[in-house]
């Protein structure tokens, strides 16, 4: 036999792991930054009216709700009518029509939901969808609870 042709080595057939736990905190660095946490404390009572139809919101990135109804009081009371968009309430209606055309600018797809109390005054509620009209915000829905019969 010649001398050229010499028998190899046995390697290891093990899958390197040194890159591992930069791969693991990149991922979690992913899911962090991606995920998205918002909750929003309800000042207002939102007992909201049933219906028979109702179609569901699949974006729910593009929606912005507004609260309608009694303030939430201590000692489970209730008080005057007001209105939430967000965390904030609005004290003057006329500011509703400022931030939701913000969001606007923001998000051309806005699509506003009004979850409105069942014994909210109807007068704020029409002063909010003027106004909502006066910001171009034309994407307006409704949120009710189903009516199970």
């Amino acid at each position: 036999m010649s001398s050229h042709f010499k028998k190899k080595a046995k390697t290891k057939e093990e899958i390197p792991t040194a890159s591992m736990p930069d791969i693991v905190f990149m991922l979690l660095i992913f899911f962090m930054v991606t995920t998205v946490l918002r909750e929003t404390t309800v000042q207002v009572r939102t007992n909201l009216p049933f219906a028979e139809a109702l179609t569901k919101i699949d974006q729910k990135r593009l929606v912005t709700y507004i609260y309608i109804g009694p303030l939430k009081l201590e000692n489970n009371q209730i008080g005057e009518t007001g209105v939430q968009i967000d965390d904030a309430l609005i004290e003057d209606l006329s500011n509703v029509r400022t931030i939701m055309y913000r969001k606007l600018i923001e998000q051309p797809k806005l699509i506003v939901s009004i979850k409105s109390d069942q014994a909210s005054e109807m007068g704020i509620l029409m002063d909010v969808q003027q106004e909502l009209r006066e910001a171009g915000t034309l994407r307006v829905n409704y949120s009710t609870k189903r009516d199970v019969q």
